[in-house]
């Protein structure tokens, strides 16, 4: 492939052979699909955000002859379903007939798909249509360089080809849209209520869908057929690729609609938004590189809310050009383009993003009911009908007051930490709660702390202005109430430790008594959540579904309610941590002991019908309270429902929902927090079955939780630190991302690497105990990895959680059914025994119900590590062998243990080679924006470092994951040394285990 700016070329010759750059010559990628058509190829080089919805993404007419550079590194993991019509005629898969790109560029493409949809495989898809690929290239390097320079020409030439037999073509000179609209008008719907035309300028199916589903019906028609008002209810203006001027016939035609006496509704997306404008006498410009992924924040001008929107597009509109009589709607929060217009008196409006998503968020998908019922009203003859400008408002408009009321902003602020470390609350917290401290002294509030650990960072001198070392009680806690009269208390940052001890405060009238205002969630939000029956009654309102459950009070209770379940069911406290007391019981007898140990503890039992085997997905998500809500961060357990997260292999982001899946979870989630009212950050998990759309809602945590640290870490988001300004009242889109620190925190992160998440049981230091692992919390600390790819992820992920461990190592455990089928803690190197006594992936799908794609990652690193053993008879073993070994997360050690060599030899022989790591960073925006971030990892998986190490620095080695004898102490000390290590030598890098050493370093970071 061969990337270019016109008289500035830069060429990356992307094949089986060299990438040819002005810089140096190196091999960038191979050829995933073959069979390339000459010509077909060239076009611009562009960047797309977004971690699902490839399918979509590569049958968008907008990217027509666009060399399509996905940013996620892992691609094809949910494989291609097959097209199928929907009720009213329309792929229900794809948003056209076929893939419209010239060309795609991938990190990895999965030559094994995973999911109940899939037909095909992306290679076998991308050779079914013709379309060239290429993988094995580092897209973040090639990312920052499109938005260095800005949108690259490219081309991909095959071995062999001559370079200037194939020129390098400017699509935005093509008439593009002439190429993908249909040649004759089509109906869709015909018995439908309205009439209206939709104008295809490079139309997505699921715009008709969405027109459709409302009760219109649509006629489509070429981008230039004649417009005629008499013809239609309301006029609809497509999106489509290149430059809007060439298309001069629809601006006219527009402009004709416009003047008519009784103007007819019209609606514009992308394209049909700068059509638009252009009719009415506005500018339009081309961008230096567009708007292209599923995370745009858009503002909403009367409203000042939030949103966030999937894009494609690189022209846009001039505001100030716009004529009197029109506004803008919508400004994009990050580089403040234009992003909507609408007409003050008169039913015209557009948008530059795509409400109708495929792929991507549907919150503005209620954009088609505003135009929908705006035709209705004056086809009805209305009297007065409202302006879709008011209409727009009144829909987007959050009236309800903040709760708390329009409080002055507290001076003292009471935050309750979360007592001494135990199973399921630990060093999690005091993150959380370091960082409200220092989100609250940013805004000059006086903060208050009660916490008995006394080896915290957070009770450190220079963070909380008073420290209580006191028991969180409410006994204690009213005590240090009545002495530092604080006018604000926050429950949220200290586990469910604070969070019990919060809600019976507010049920004694502590907190009323002393005029102590709850901030962020309210309590009875909080109460919503933590009572089963409540929760459940919330979720019917908004139509979601619990999974089947039934609250006890009693022994005979929760009998009966297993009678009416049926077995097996799981058996879990209500305002417990860590799944205390919970398990799953088959019978009568095992339900008996599980719940009379359950209410040991508890005087609320709830008995769960079992999902054993299904998925398992959290969303961490934040609202405000102004109502703007985003999900940061999605995570999927690789361990099926029925063993707690805390126990689980936990990946970010998923890796085996498709876009409906992913977006439906999404809609979901933020959905159940604007209903509950929470205000900060929560936490929502679901059960999603494995061979269809169905999912349940299993539980909302209202709080931070421990899964919010590793969210944070796993995108670099500062969850904590964003909750606690929040709190405050403070919206979400005037928050600044701390690590761009020129876009907004109301946006969604894009991960271009992989995250790996392994617990750390300590259960030989007991007798007797069981080392099988379910619904309760038994592990003690966890690790997280980071790399390019799952393997590389998950192997550094074991070595960290044991510095003895080398890697997924079938030499630990033995095969067995056994521990395959009911998991123990050592079961991940069962499974490495297991691929390597030649299992075969379906056997091991049914003991573990493990997701065939994470078993095939697994089979990759086993059948990997047969062909170095290879290589034991003295043979040479070849770079690429070595080479591919690294990035799939080898070791030297695991290396040199396979060829039966020494871990130096290794080591010497690859740097021999020149096979190293580069840096990236971890910087939420998948190198679309410039970032300053301390947060980085290495990885063999990469062509260049992400910033350049000039100046000397000090390394701190950390003590790694948390256990018995090692834990939030270390953390203490690590801060405390690198605090004093600025003050007298300046910058600092770290070393060690990345979970832990990021847990400490967040707490101090500046």
């Amino acid at each position: 492939m061969h990337l270019g700016r016109k008289n500035q070329q830069h060429t990356y010759r992307l094949g089986n052979s060299l990438l040819v750059s002005a810089e140096a010559e190196k091999d960038l990628g191979v050829i995933i699909d073959a069979k390339m058509n000459i010509g077909r190829e060239c076009g611009d080089a562009v960047r797309k955000t977004g971690m699902v919805g490839y399918p979509e993404a590569l049958t968008d007419p907008s990217y027509k002859s666009q060399v399509l550079v996905l940013t996620y590194p892992l691609v094809g993991n949910y494989g291609v379903p097959q097209d199928e019509p929907d009720p009213h005629g329309l792929s229900r898969w794809f948003e056209s007939s076929k893939i419209h790109v010239a060309a795609l560029i991938v990190g990895e493409c999965s030559q094994v798909c995973s999911h109940w949809s899939a037909a095909l495989s992306l290679d076998q898809w991308l050779k079914e249509q013709n379309i060239p690929g290429l993988e094995g290239v580092d897209t973040r390097a090639l990312t920052k360089r499109i938005r260095e320079k800005g949108t690259l020409l490219g081309k991909l030439v095959p071995d062999g080809t001559p370079e200037k037999s194939l020129p390098f073509e400017d699509p935005n000179t093509q008439h593009l849209v002439r190429e993908v609209s249909l040649k004759e008008p089509r109906v869709f719907n015909p018995s439908g209520s309205v009439q209206i035309m939709a104008v295809d300028c490079g139309l997505k199916y699921n715009q008709v869908r969405c027109l459709c589903q409302r009760g219109a019906a649509v006629t489509v028609v070429p981008w230039d057929h004649p417009l005629d008002s008499a013809e239609f209810d309301g006029l609809f203006i497509s999106n489509g690729p290149g430059d809007p001027q060439c298309c001069q016939e629809t601006i006219a035609g527009l402009r004709h609609v416009l003047a008519a006496p009784q103007p007819k509704p019209v609606f514009g997306i992308c394209l049909g938004h700068q059509l638009l404008s252009l009719a009415v006498g506005a500018k339009t410009y081309k961008m230096k590189y567009g708007n292209r992924g599923h995370n745009q924040p858009c503002i909403h001008e009367d409203s000042k809310r939030c949103f966030i929107t999937s894009q494609n597009h690189g022209f846009a509109v001039e505001p100030g050009s716009l004529p009197a009589g029109w506004a803008p709607l919508f400004t994009n929060a990050n580089d403040r383009s234009n992003e909507g217009i609408v007409h003050n008196t008169k039913p015209f409006f557009s948008v530059q993003f795509h409400p109708e998503h495929r792929a991507g968020p549907s919150d503005l998908e209620g954009l088609f009911d505003i135009f929908l019922d705006t035709v209705r009203d004056l086809r009805a003859g209305s009297p007065s009908p409202k302006t879709v400008r008011e209409r727009l408002r009144q829909w987007l408009m959050y009236s309800k007051p903040p709760a708390g009321g329009n409080s002055a902003r507290p001076r003292k602020v009471l935050i309750l930490g979360s007592g001494g470390l135990s199973i399921g609350q630990a060093g999690e917290f005091d993150y959380s709660g370091s960082q409200a401290i220092k989100a609250l002294k940013e805004e000059n509030i006086q903060t208050v702390l009660i916490n008995p650990n006394i080896a915290t960072v957070q009770t450190s001198k220079g963070l909380a202005d008073k420290v209580y070392f006191l028991p969180i009680t409410p006994d204690y806690v009213t005590q240090v109430i009545k002495n530092e009269r604080p006018d604000g208390i926050l429950l949220t940052f200290g586990g469910q430790t604070a969070l019990n001890c919060g809600v019976e405060l507010t049920k004694g009238g502590v907190l009323e008594r002393y005029c102590v205002r709850v901030l962020g969630t309210p309590v009875a939000s909080i109460e919503m959540t933590e009572d089963r029956k409540v929760f459940v009654e919330k979720m019917e309102e908004i139509n979601e579904h619990v999974a089947p459950s039934e609250a006890a009070f009693s022994l005979e209770q929760a009998q009966a309610a297993a009678e009416r379940l049926g077995y097996p069911v799981l058996v879990r406290s209500a305002y417990a941590l860590g799944g205390l007391g919970s398990g799953f019981a088959s019978s009568r007898e095992e339900l008996t002991a599980l719940v009379s140990q359950a209410f040991t503890h508890t005087s609320q039992v709830l008995v769960d019908k079992s999902l054993q085997g299904w998925k398992e997905i959290e969303y961490e998500v934040v609202r405000d309270a102004y109502n703007n809500c985003v999900t940061v961060c999605n995570m999927e357990n690789l361990d099926p429902l029925g063993i707690h997260t805390g126990e689980s292999i936990v990946v970010a982001p998923s890796q085996t929902l498709n876009d409906r899946e992913y977006n439906m979870l999404r809609h979901t989630a933020i959905k159940v927090v604007q209903h509950l009212g929470i205000v900060g950050e929560c936490n929502i998990q679901y059960a999603l079955n494995p061979e269809s759309e169905q999912y349940y809602i299993i539980e909302v945590n209202a709080r931070l939780s421990r899964s919010s640290a590793l969210a944070s870490k796993a995108t670099g988001y500062p969850l904590a630190y964003v909750a606690a300004k929040l709190a405050l009242g403070i919206p979400l889109p005037v928050l600044r991302n701390s690590v761009t620190n020129s876009t907004t925190a109301n946006f969604e992160p894009s991960l271009d690497y992989c995250v790996v998440k392994i617990p750390r049981w300590d259960l030989s230091k007991f007798l007797r105990v069981s080392t099988k692992i379910g619904s309760s919390m038994k592990s003690v600390g966890e690790v997280m990895a980071i790399g390019r790819n799952f393997e590389e992820a998950f192997q550094k992920a074991l070595r960290m959680v044991d510095e003895n461990c080398v890697g997924f190592d079938h030499t630990v455990k033995p095969a067995s059914d056994m521990e395959l089928a009911t998991p123990t803690d050592k079961r991940i190197f069962v499974l490495a025994a297991a691929l390597r006594a030649g299992y075969s992936i379906e056997r091991l799908y049914e003991l573990t119900r493990i997701d065939r794609w994470f078993l095939h990652k697994m089979k990759n690193i086993t059948d990997h590590a047969l062909l170095l053993e290879s290589y034991r008879q003295g043979s040479p073993m070849p770079p690429s062998v070595l080479q591919k070994a690294k990035q799939l997360g080898f070791s030297d050690k695991q290396v040199a243990l396979a060829v039966l060599s020494t871990e130096l030899a290794v080591r010497k022989m690859r740097q021999d080679l020149k096979i190293l790591p580069v840096v990236k960073q971890i910087d939420t925006v998948a190198a679309e924006w410039p970032a300053q971030t301390n947060y980085l990892y290495l990885t063999y998986n990469g062509r260049e470092h992400d910033l350049p190490f000039r100046e000397p620095h000090v390394m701190v080695i950390g003590s790694g994951v948390y256990r018995i004898g090692s834990s939030v102490e270390f953390d203490w000390c690590a801060v405390g040394c690198i605090q004093e290590l600025r003050k007298v030598r300046g910058p600092v890098s770290w070393e060690g285990t990345a979970w832990q050493v990021l847990g400490c370093w967040m707490p101090a970071q500046g």
